[in-house]
């Protein structure tokens, strides 16, 4: 039974699992397995944590010794592992969600008893960057929360290396093994003499600062994800229900078949074609044609059916523009030919000086318009119409 193992060694097994289903996929049977014996493990390292009462309200964090410090992971890494547990529907979603949040809260609330996470940085990380409308601000306010995270990065890497640990950028190594390898020895140390307890003391004191410093970034981790998991409960609680259960198959393709009858004539019609066309519910009950009833506009509609889409000519070019000379549209003349051909006042002088009636005709029609241009140019002086130029 798990109540029989050591605290440590409960939470090391417990981080190793949870560890190796970290790189497999979810929805797989085994990664559940595994998923829910880590969530197992750590349920009970909880229930074990609160009966010791190994952090209790009243401490500091200078009471708290390194060797239990790492405990406070604990709460932490359940809120991951069962962050990955699979569901099925909305509703087993919502509460694996609520729950998560229960732990990460608690994780939080411990931090902040302990005063392990300095005020800058609790009041930096309490922003939440969704809820801020000008974009400008929350971009600001993202920026400086992932400088801090990696500026605790980096000091938790040059801490590792003091400790002669692999390196956080190992892609192999997880977070969960970086908070493993944190976890006291099961065995008790060895002292012999002045020098080894030295050594000890620089250990536990560079151990310490590890632990520390990770539990301020899994702090801020704790944040973020508590901001996504809200976007996420927002996003279930606005859609919609899941359909109900639809009636059984025979009922529903009865139903279909139905109406599917409504809008269908009979493959044999039962009524003869002197019959009424349509019954009381305005179902037809025999076939029945659209058309007019004379068989000439019967004749033409058919003859329509395969003409094309467009309307075809119905004379030539030719013809259209006979047409339209004869209508007097075309206008003619023009060219050498005109250019060498009379005027019409020239060619009235030249029939005024033809012999005969004619000539005498055209001489009076000469006269006459001659006549009516001197009368036109007395009464109409030149520079008579110019108004524009005078003083």
């Amino acid at each position: 039974m798990t109540s029989t193992f050591p605290l440590p060694t409960l939470f090391s097994r417990a981080l190793a699992t949870a560890s190796k289903a970290l790189n497999l996929p979810t929805v797989d049977d085994r990664t559940q397995e595994l998923i829910q014996s880590a969530v197992t493990d750590l349920k009970e390292l909880n229930r074990r944590v609160a009966a010791l009462s190994l952090f209790s309200s009243n401490e500091v964090l200078e009471d708290i010794s390194t060797r239990n410090l790492v405990y406070l992971f604990a709460r932490c890494v359940l809120a991951e592992v069962q962050n990955r547990v699979k569901t099925t529907d909305r509703d087993e979603r919502m509460t694996v969600l609520k729950q998560t949040q229960v732990h990460l809260r608690l994780f939080i609330h411990d931090l902040d008893t302990y005063c392990i996470v300095p005020e800058v940085e609790r009041v930096l990380y309490a922003q939440s960057a969704s809820s801020i409308k000008d974009a400008a601000k929350r971009r600001e306010v993202k920026i400086k929360q992932f400088r801090a995270e990696k500026d605790l990065r980096a000091r938790i890497e040059a801490v590792r290396k003091r400790r002669k640990q692999t390196p956080m950028g190992d892609l192999s190594q997880t977070d969960f093994d970086l908070i493993r390898s944190l976890l006291p020895s099961t065995e008790a140390p060895q002292v012999s003499d002045e020098d080894e307890d030295e050594d000890d003391s620089e250990t536990d004191e560079i151990l310490r600062e590890v632990i520390l410093l990770l539990l301020r970034l899994n702090y801020a981790q704790a944040y973020s994800q508590l901001e996504s998991m809200d976007q996420e409960l927002e996003l279930l609680c606005s859609a919609p229900p899941p359909p109900s259960p639809g009636p059984p198959a025979d009922e529903r393709k009865n139903r279909h078949k139905e109406e599917d009858d409504m809008w269908k004539l009979d493959a044999q019609s039962r009524i003869g074609e002197s019959g009424p066309l349509l019954d009381s519910n305005g179902k037809p009950l025999r076939p029945f044609t659209i058309l007019p009833a004379g068989a000439s506009d019967r004749a033409r509609l058919q003859a329509q059916v395969f003409g094309p889409g467009h309307r075809l000519p119905t004379m030539s070019i030719d013809e259209y523009l006979k047409i339209e000379q004869e209508r007097g549209n075309i206008i003619t003349g023009g060219g050498p030919q005109s250019e060498e051909q009379p005027t019409s006042s020239e060619q009235l002088a030249i029939d005024s000086e033809m012999d005969g009636v004619f000539g005498e005709m055209k001489s009076e029609e000469k006269r006459q318009k001659d006549e009516q241009w001197a009368q036109f140019k007395d009464a109409n002086p030149r520079g008579a119409g110019n108004t524009m130029n005078r003083g």
